[in-house]
Parts: structure tokens; C-alpha cells; sequence
């Protein structure tokens, strides 16, 4: 029996939907992830290409959009013990350029931006704050990467209640193999996963 059948005779992978106020959050597309030679590779690049029109899409109709950096204070002091698993991170300070979100996807005035020292968007920051202001009660989670803080964040949001659906080709990862497994085990548990075609579809539906 291959795992998707194990998954469907368990009833895993049942769809949450979308509500009624959903919200665009982009995780860590910056540019530290998107080059290879720092902390990215793999098929970040190929996601933030396929995020620029869905962003597009989610301006055009109004929908909240927030975005996620890492950041580090410039002398080390908040310094966490991921950074020792992963010593790069601490590159990630606010003027670095490393730690810029992507051109391609730059911010906007009025959009939020969320700076965090841990994977998950929502530890130790005000995500939860803005999301409960703006009445957001699902999430569509672009970003990087698949295996560490879109899956932390998408647990989170799971366990904080939240409808969240994954873009399936607007995430990505430094190596294929976690991105595809890591996509795999969300669906089945704590989030929906989308195309980015798919998901336009059905908000144009919806709208």
C-alpha cells in the first residue's frame, strides 16, 4: 500500500476551503534565500518567478498581503540557538542586503512586514495581532522555504485556527526532495495545497 493510500484509509487530507477574509503571506522571499550561494538554490528561484502574478492578482483585488524577513540585531544580542544550527542566519540583519525581500516582490507602502528570529512567522512577533485588527481568518502562504518556515508557519496557523492554503508552486526549497515531501505531508495535515492557477480560479469564483 503506497502512502497516499494509507493517508486516504486514515482520512488525512481532508480539505479545510476558504473563508471569508483571506490574507496573502509571503515567507522569507529574500534575497539571502533566493541565491544560492548564501542560503538558497534549488527551486526558490522558479517560486518567486510564479508569486509575482499571483501577487499582482491579490493587489488588484484588495486583499491584505504581509510579508516575513529574518532579522537579526547587527551585534548578535538576540542571537537564538538556531543560528547556531544554522550560523548564516545571523547575516540576516535589517540593512543587509541578504535580508531585503526580493525585488520582484517588494513591498508596498501599507503593506505590513513582519521581522522574525525564528522559523514561524507567528513566534515571538505580531502576526496574530494584525491578522485578528484585519479580520483575516484564512491564509494563502507563498515563500521559503517548504521544509522549514512555511511548514513552521503553517502549522502555527493551523493550530491558531486558521483556514491556510499552501501555493504549491509559489513555495520552494533549497533541495527538491524536502520541498516535495514537505508539500505532501501539509496537505495531509495541516493546510490545503494549491496551484497558483487554482487558487485564482477559485477567489475569481468566490469574488
Amino acid at each position: 500500500m503506497n502512502a497516499e493510500d494509507v493517508y486516504s484509509r486514515q482520512q488525512f487530507g481532508q480539505a479545510t476551503g476558504m473563508g471569508l477574509r483571506p490574507a496573502l503571506l509571503v515567507v522569507d522571499f529574500v534575497n539571502g534565500f533566493h541565491d544560492p550561494e548564501i542560503l538558497g538554490g534549488g527551486n526558490i528561484p522558479e517560486a518567486v518567478i510564479a508569486t509575482v502574478p499571483l501577487l499582482d492578482f491579490v493587489r488588484g483585488r484588495g486583499l491584505p498581503v504581509i510579508f516575513t524577513r529574518i532579522v537579526y540585531a547587527a551585534d548578535g544580542s538576540d542571537a537564538s540557538l538556531w543560528c547556531r544550527k544554522v550560523p548564516r542566519l545571523r547575516d540576516l540583519t535589517e540593512d543587509a542586503p541578504a535580508s531585503q525581500v526580493v525585488d520582484a516582490l517588494a513591498p508596498r507602502p501599507g503593506e505590513i512586514v513582519i521581522r522574525k528570529t525564528q522559523a514561524s512567522a507567528f513566534f515571538g512577533t505580531h502576526l496574530s495581532a494584525c491578522l485578528v485588527a484585519q479580520g483575516i481568518d484564512t491564509l494563502i502562504v507563498t515563500g521559503c522555504t517548504t521544509s522549514g518556515c512555511v511548514r513552521a508557519t503553517v502549522i502555527d496557523a493551523m493550530s491558531s485556527n486558521y483556514r491556510t492554503v499552501v501555493v504549491s508552486d509559489c513555495v520552494g526549497d533549497r533541495a527538491l526532495d524536502p520541498h516535495r515531501a514537505n508539500l505532501f505531508d501539509m496537505r495531509q495535515k495541516y493546510s490545503d495545497v494549491m496551484r497558483a492557477a487554482d487558487l485564482v480560479a477559485a477567489l475569481t469564483q468566490a469574488a
